[in-house]
């Protein structure tokens, strides 16, 4: 990792002190690091380390992250967070200026791993949609390595989270102008989460029972994600998973087979500011199939995969999981793994009785692709995982290996379908006719 001395420009980080332990990983490499910080919580988490405070306006941040960049020389851009407003801006001017643009986030192969990619993730991800691509990179990189489990309490990363958002909110006055985009006031989030854990206490017996009365019978499992998901705002064509189950639940009650039922979980660390059961009971009576779904909060994400006979997500992490046990799983809306062979390309009426198999040949190539190009063993919670992950992310991205062997293509072959995606999103919150180049669920697929 020899060579000329770097200049590595760090944007905003995971709520804890990875990345300020990340910018001196590289410094004992003998490299250097700017820190921009944008709001209170993340001066905290930075220390004592110099960073450049910028207090200016959204609308401004290009011009002057491109004075900085020139300025500063940077070759290099880190972040967190792969469609916030001042990172997608970053990432889009950075390479024209000779800064190579790096996104770290939670690992697609989580929960044991990271992502490191160039360029962007999701509808911007570089890496091969290509079947013959995809076994080409496997080849080259060769077996699986093991998988590290760094473990950490839900309870750490839930304070970390937490701590972070409310500096932020209730120290708003320091950096007035940041806009934190989030979906929800973040006390009305935090004041609703004992709330929805009390609901689950009272709901579990009765749910359970019901779980175990589904299971015993052929059903489509439907995880749902984070409704504030930014895979959810910039990779599909829905602003709100109520959309995607109306879909659904009206193309279940017109052709699925009788004997088939649904089962929709809520996600683990939703807040519950929207009462998913009761939503979910209350379209499904729409669409005249409400003895035929079940609404889960809780439950064995596991066991449940094992059981489904097929998987439905918008673009969920949970849909590799589910081809890695062999589930057919149909995607939404853009995800990564939506990959000809892998998942099903039925239309959704047909998904019902056709949803086709798994390559899992092509699977096992998909999984050790990404493994070793752009996901890496690691944590930002445990301190033995943070190490490890930064050891690696220092050594891939001095040596040229972000995105090395070929897992790298440009344009990025995914694009068309997010901006398809968008496009009908932003259709439906207008409240017009989608474009006609991208008129449901089943036409924002990637190219194959």
């Amino acid at each position: 990792m020899s060579g000329p001395v770097r200049t590595l420009l760090f944007l905003q980080g995971p709520p804890s002190h990875f990345w300020r332990d990340l910018a001196a990983s590289f410094e004992a490499a003998g490299h250097r690091v700017i820190k921009v910080n944008f709001s209170t919580a993340e001066r905290l988490y930075w220390g004592r380390r110099n960073a450049i405070a910028y207090r200016g306006r959204l609308e401004d941040w290009a011009d002057w992250l491109e004075a900085l960049i020139r300025r500063e020389k940077v070759t290099d851009l880190v972040y967190y967070g792969d469609r916030h407003p001042y990172h997608r801006r970053a990432a889009e001017i950075a390479p024209a200026l000779g800064a190579t643009p790096y996104v770290v986030e939670f690992g697609y192969l989580r929960p044991a791993w990271i992502t490191l990619e160039r360029g962007g993730m999701g509808g911007w991800s570089h890496f091969p949609s290509d079947p013959a691509a995809i076994r080409a990179i496997a080849a080259q990189v060769g077996e699986m390595p093991e998988e590290r489990v760094f473990p950490y309490s839900f309870a750490q990363e839930a304070f970390n989270e937490v701590f972070y958002h409310l500096v932020n909110y209730f120290y708003f006055y320091v950096y007035p102008r940041y806009q934190a985009d989030r979906f929800y006031n973040p006390v009305l989030e935090y004041v609703s989460a004992p709330l929805r854990w009390r609901r689950q206490a009272r709901r579990e017996k009765a749910h359970a029972a019901a779980l175990a009365a589904r299971m015993e019978k052929p059903f489509v499992l439907i995880p749902l994600q984070l409704q504030n998901d930014y895979q959810i705002r910039d990779n599909s064509p829905y602003s709100d998973q109520r959309q995607m189950l109306r879909e659904v639940f009206a193309s279940f009650a017109r052709h699925a087979p009788p004997e088939l039922g649904i089962v929709v979980k809520q996600h683990p660390l939703d807040v519950g500011l929207i009462d998913w059961c009761t939503e979910v009971t209350k379209l499904a009576e729409e669409a005249g199939i409400a003895d035929r779904v079940t609404a889960i909060d809780g439950g064995v994400l596991s066991e449940m995969l094992e059981r489904a006979t097929s998987v439905i997500v918008i673009n969920s992490t949970v849909g590799l999981h589910a081809l890695r046990v062999g589930r057919p799983t149909k995607v939404m809306g853009v995800a990564l793994y939506d990959i000809e062979g892998l998942t099903s390309d039925a239309p959704l009426d047909r998904f019902w009785t056709d949803p086709g198999r798994v390559d899992m040949e092509l699977l096992d190539a998909l999984v050790r692709g990404l493994a070793g190009t752009i996901q890496l063993p690691g944590s930002f919670y445990n301190a033995e995982g943070s190490a490890h992950a930064r050891a690696i992310i220092v050594e891939r991205i001095l040596g040229g290996r972000v995105n090395g062997a070929g897992a790298f293509v440009d344009p990025p072959p995914r694009l068309a379908a997010a901006l398809a995606a968008n496009a009908e999103r932003r259709a439906r919150l207008d409240g017009g006719p989608a474009p006609a180049t991208s008129t449901s669920a089943d036409s924002v697929r990637s190219p194959r």
